[in-house]
């Protein structure tokens, strides 16, 4: 008999423990078993398994309850490796989550601790029998096939002998058993030749290579060849017999990234993002498992995915907030790629024209080795112009699109060149007020102000997701005077645009039109293919795309994220302007930038315009300093949800007496409500990282009654 530990699925804190079982047969570590809970029957993720050195009685007397039994093994091979199950609890100890919320992460649905996954697919096979029977010419033909081939999917058999497929079973030749469903792949071949490289390049590969540090961070403006440089340092990698992941922050990206993959490398790769359903996932995590993937290609899960012989990591656009994970555990893709590198003894290349501060700080500490591109390959920054929509909308332009953007517009149609838009909001209004009272009509579910999406007359919430028909009344003083709107997203600005150029093709490319599968890439795919002359979209269009004939960019509102109260949004708003310019004039042709905004004095705005990270940083970083906020310091954001406010507070309150230390404990701060929620939040701030994580933990662990509802974001990106 066997003595089991197991983790068990279930979410809550209290039971952040492993629990022991009994198994007649040895477990290994990282397998599923069903497990009787309680009442209950829930999955368990095995820990550790040894021979039992007493009886089942013993156990009873000695422990005072009786040992029950694992109920059935779901995994003959462990789900998770040794590094992986090692990188969870490292996991565990940088973000303060619980175990299984670690292990889940890792792990697609399919497979994922859980109770209630999905099945994975399988599908029929066959095999030759060894029983002797008469055959036909042709079926021996058949027999021959699969007795070759050892074992064969049925489905195959079928399409080669759809006469003697089945026959062949019932005269008991061939038997048949399952499979899980594989993803096809293709052998890895090199389909298109590298591009020649400049100076800079090649001054870029030969530090990387040259060097005996693990972690790079690779500075390039925009249209500096960054992707070559990637590409060319994967290939050393490939014939070294090594894997290569690319990760890029948003799904978005990966259409264009898979596509360029492609031609470079052929089609021997993997691709894993939330764009696939649970089963196409599961499939691109068994090519990366069983070795057949030499490349992949995903967002920020793609980075648990189960190499073996990982020899480079590639983060494109590290600076984006989407490598921050918003639910627990809240990990940072990059700590998860610096983990894995030093275990594979494997370079990570983090790349960007606009570095996160933090980033930027520790490559000029040489924390992480600087490699620095300064010029475009085609050696021509595009030219910005900046207007300020306060004194145009006083002359009397158009408040969406002032004179010179649309002149710039008109003249590009007139050249055949494309156009891209960007504003970061969408729907049509960005809020309704009543005539009224004056209130704003809000989501019932979220203390925020819905958004009007003209098609259909409909209000989002684009927190919570809720819709709801424009409503005759107000919901506050029932009066039917009506809404004023305030405000505009992309289906106004559309809009705008086509009543400006009837005759121009537009696509918008927002989170209302990329939600069916393949979105993403159809409406890139079309625009790159000249399908459109205008490309209107939010921040998702803003990174990471290269199309030759865009020759202008209109960035509208581009300062409205200055006006968050967000400590990062100077360095968000820096971030967002510098990397939507890029996207002008990558080609022959030189580009334009017209940024229209209300402070055209503010630093951010003036640093993106003349293209200077470097004075950005260095004011950015004053500011930071003057107000102790990071790099300088560190943060540790604790938020506390229930369905009443006093629950609410009476949680954040004990949490905010009792845990100390020598740091700074901001009092309880009472959110905005989401989904029904109520939150509340307690900020820690200090320069002793783990003093502060321990401080945590201990107060957690001192709880005979953890609290629940409790989310811990060490170091967060966003604070709301």
């Amino acid at each position: 008999m066997e003595i089991v530990k197991c983790w068990i699925e279930h979410p809550v804190r209290r039971l952040d423990q492993t629990f022991e079982y009994a198994s007649d047969v040895p477990i290994r570590q990282g397998c599923r078993v069903l497990i009787p809970f309680g009442k209950r029957q829930l999955v368990g993720f095995v820990e550790s398994c040894e021979p039992m050195k007493e009886t089942m009685e013993e156990y009873r007397q000695r422990n005072g309850f009786a040992l029950k039994k694992i109920d059935r093994v779901l995994d003959e091979e462990p789900l998770i490796t040794e590094e992986l199950h090692d990188l969870a609890f490292y996991m565990k100890d940088i973000t303060l989550s619980t175990t299984i919320s670690c292990f889940q992460a890792m792990l697609p649905s399919i497979v994922k601790p859980s109770s209630h996954q999905k099945k994975a697919v399988v599908e029929k096979w066959v095999k030759v029998s060894g029983e002797h029977c008469t055959l036909t010419p042709r079926q021996l033909e058949a027999y021959l096939s699969v007795k070759q081939a050892k074992e064969m999917p049925y489905s195959q058999l079928r399409k080669n002998y759809p006469n003697q497929a089945h026959v062949l079973l019932e005269k008991r030749a061939l038997i048949s058993f399952t499979k899980e469903k594989t993803a096809v792949s293709e052998p890895l071949s090199i389909a298109s030749a590298p591009y020649p490289l400049n100076k800079e390049q090649k001054e870029a590969i030969h530090q990387i290579v040259q060097s005996d540090d693990l972690f790079f961070l690779l500075k390039g403006v925009t249209g500096s060849g960054k992707t070559e440089v990637y590409f060319q340092l994967a290939q050393k990698v490939l014939e070294e017999g090594r894997q290569v992941l690319f990760l890029v922050p948003e799904i978005g990206l990966t259409p264009m990234m898979i596509e360029r993959v492609r031609k470079r490398f052929g089609s021997y790769l993997a691709v894993y993002h939330s764009g696939l359903n649970a089963e196409e996932k599961y499939e691109q995590y068994r090519l990366v498992h069983q070795g057949r993937a030499g490349i992949v290609v995903g967002t920020r899960s793609a980075v648990f995915l189960p190499f073996d012989n990982l020899g480079l990591i590639i983060m494109d656009e590290e600076h984006d907030t989407s490598y921050k994970q918003e639910s627990q555990p809240a990990y940072h893709t990059r700590d998860i790629a610096m983990f894995r590198c030093s275990y594979h003894h494997a370079r990570l290349i983090m790349g960007s024209a606009t570095p996160s501060l933090d980033s930027y700080a520790r490559a000029l500490k040489h924390v992480y080795h600087p490699v620095i591109l300064n010029h475009r390959v085609n050696d021509t920054m595009p030219e910005i112009h900046v207007v300020n929509m306060k004194e145009a909308m006083e002359a009397g332009e158009n408040e969406m699109i002032c004179d010179e953007l649309r002149d710039g517009i008109a003249l590009r149609l007139a050249r055949r060149e494309q156009v891209i838009l960007l504003l970061n909001r969408r729907g049509f209004h960005s809020l309704l007020k009543c005539r009224s009272c004056q209130e704003v009509l809000k989501c019932p579910h979220c203390d925020l102000a819905m958004s009007y999406h003209k098609d259909g007359r409909i209000m989002k919430c684009h927190t919570c997701g809720y819709q709801m028909r424009v409503p005759v009344h107000c919901p506050s003083c029932h009066s039917n005077a009506g809404f004023t709107t305030y405000g505009f997203g992309t289906q106004k600005l559309q809009e705008q645009v086509e009543q400006m150029f009837p005759s121009a093709r537009i696509i918008r490319m927002d989170a209302d039109t990329t939600g069916k599968k393949n979105a993403h890439h159809d409406l890139l795919t079309a625009f790159g293919n000249h399908e459109a002359d205008i490309l209107v979209g939010t921040q998702m269009i803003a990174k990471g795309l290269d199309y030759p004939d865009v020759t202008l960019v209109g960035i509208v509102n581009g300062d409205e994220g200055l006006n968050r109260t967000d400590y990062r949004s100077c360095e968000v708003t820096f971030d967002l302007l510098m990397q939507a310019a890029g996207r002008s004039g990558r080609s022959e042709d030189r580009g334009e930038v017209i940024l229209q905004v209300n402070d055209p004095m503010h630093y951010a705005v003036r640093c993106a315009a003349a293209n200077d990270y470097d004075s950005f940083f260095t004011q950015e970083m004053a500011y930071r300093h003057t107000v102790n906020a990071p790099p300088y310091t560190y943060l540790i954001s604790i938020t506390v949800s229930a369905y009443s406010q006093e629950k609410c507070n009476t949680i954040a309150g004990k949490m905010h007496d009792g845990i100390k230390g020598n740091f700074i404990t901001g009092g309880v701060i009472e959110l905005l409500r989401k989904k029904d929620l109520y939150r509340s939040r307690i900020l820690l701030k200090g320069k002793d990282l783990k003093q502060m994580r321990q401080a945590v933990s201990d107060w957690l662990d001192s709880q005979k009654n953890k609290p629940e509802g409790v989310r811990i974001d060490v170091n967060p990106l966003v604070l709301d």
